[in-house]
């Protein structure tokens, strides 16, 4: 075409300017490479297509300017963009005169820095066909793309795009393999995607991989980097039958999770997700370890959590850092580096009488709180209700000298 031959002027122009700039050394020491580039299609049609497209230097390009340099484009950055755009507003015969190239290439599309993205384009925007034909050249290797970086996010796309049937081709390539997919880097955005897309009924095989061998590997997922995402999939998406046994060997180890940089994370998903019995007993175990979890850079974490969502107890929890001793919890807590901000926490959560009753437990203690960096965030805290409190015309018979030490600390 008229377009195409106008490109192709411009990849002479394009080869000068470039020739310009290449390296003397390089050139020298491999003369054939860059006879090479400049002689590729990816140059001619790719190098010249970039400089048009960004000048405007010719009539726009089209689908019909690109057919047998599509694998080409769909390598190249901004012909891979040039393609995803079109497709979105393309016609079903232009869809197709793209397809056939694309089909053909697939796999290595799959695995492309810039391919990839018009493979998931197509699973997106293409014809119900197009994207059956696609799900189906996945078939026999799944695995390896479930482990690449960019063959990962293909299959996470094809599983939002395809039908059931489909759907169970590809799981059954799984089957086996669903620990190495869960612990890797890439394959573990698979199984994700895979709990999320198919029917509860559908992932059994992945429960029993978890559970056939005890608690011990769902406590050593719980406690990894990627598995730690796969349990918390799990327990938004699986049938309660099938969440049972995955709960209780959590709690069969939680005070190891509670400290755990992963497992927490575990941990506070079931405390803000999960039923009122099994917050319950996350709630019980924390209480009877209150100050040495809030002192942890890890189960401080939980026990905030626990103070937002566990209702009514965080009454009894505030109740165990008060405490009745010579040197009660909280203050301990207020100059701690992680307990000061359950402390913080307390105060937000608490309702206006049990807010009073900690501002009284803390104002004998502001004068030692000022010496502790962390001990100043509580002052700052506690000003700021003293404040709100006493612009509401709270009753603050009492806790004025604490106000006004407060604000002396400014």
């Amino acid at each position: 075409s008229a377009v195409k031959s106008s490109f192709l002027q411009h990849s002479a122009a394009a080869e000068q300017r470039l020739d310009v700039q290449w390296d003397a050394t390089t050139a020298s020491n491999d003369g054939g490479q860059w006879d090479q580039v400049c002689g590729s299609p990816v140059f001619q049609a790719s190098e010249s297509f970039r400089g048009d497209f960004r000048n405007n230097r010719t009539p726009p390009l089209q689908i019909s300017d690109i057919l047998t340099h599509v694998v080409e484009f769909a390598k190249d950055q901004h012909g891979s963009r040039f393609i995803q755009q079109k497709l979105e507003r393309a016609s079903v015969k232009e869809k197709q005169m793209l397809f056939e190239e694309v089909l053909a290439n697939a796999h290595a599309l799959m695995v492309d820095v810039f391919g990839n993205y018009v493979i998931q384009k197509f699973f997106e925007f293409g014809t119900p066909e197009q994207k059956a034909a696609l799900g189906r050249s996945l078939k026999g290797n799944v695995m390896n793309l479930a482990l690449q970086m960019y063959g990962c996010r293909v299959i996470q796309k094809a599983m939002e795009s395809i039908d059931e049937s489909l759907q169970m081709e590809i799981l059954r390539e799984m089957e086996g393999h669903v620990l190495k997919c869960v612990k890797d880097q890439n394959g573990n955005h698979v199984v994700q995607k895979v709990i999320e897309k198919v029917k509860p009924e559908r992932l059994q095989f992945i429960i029993n991989t978890f559970t056939k061998n005890g608690p011990d590997t769902i406590t050593q997922l719980s406690m990894h980097p990627y598995g730690c995402r796969v349990i918390q999939r799990v327990l938004e998406h699986c049938s309660e039958e099938q969440k049972r046994p995955v709960l209780e060997a959590l709690h069969a180890n939680m005070s190891t999770l509670i400290v755990d940089q992963y497992g927490n994370y575990v941990v506070q998903h079931v405390i803000e997700h999960g039923s009122n019995q099994d917050r319950d007993r996350i709630v019980q175990e924390v209480a009877g370890n209150v100050l040495r979890y809030a002192q942890h850079k890890f189960a401080s974490n939980v026990i905030e959590k626990c103070l937002i969502c566990a209702g009514g107890h965080h009454k009894t929890l505030i109740g165990r850092f008060r405490g009745i001793f010579p040197q009660p919890p909280i203050l301990l807590m207020m100059k701690d580096q992680f307990a000061n901000y359950v402390v913080q926490k307390m105060l937000d959560i608490a309702d206006p009488v049990y807010r009073k009753k900690m501002m009284y437990a803390i104002k004998p203690h502001i004068p030692v709180l000022r010496k502790y960096s962390y001990g100043k965030h509580i002052i700052t805290k506690l000003e700021k209700y003293f404040q709100k409190q006493q612009y509401n015309h709270y009753d603050m018979s009492g806790m004025q000298g604490c106000s006004h030490s407060v604000m002396r600390v400014q």
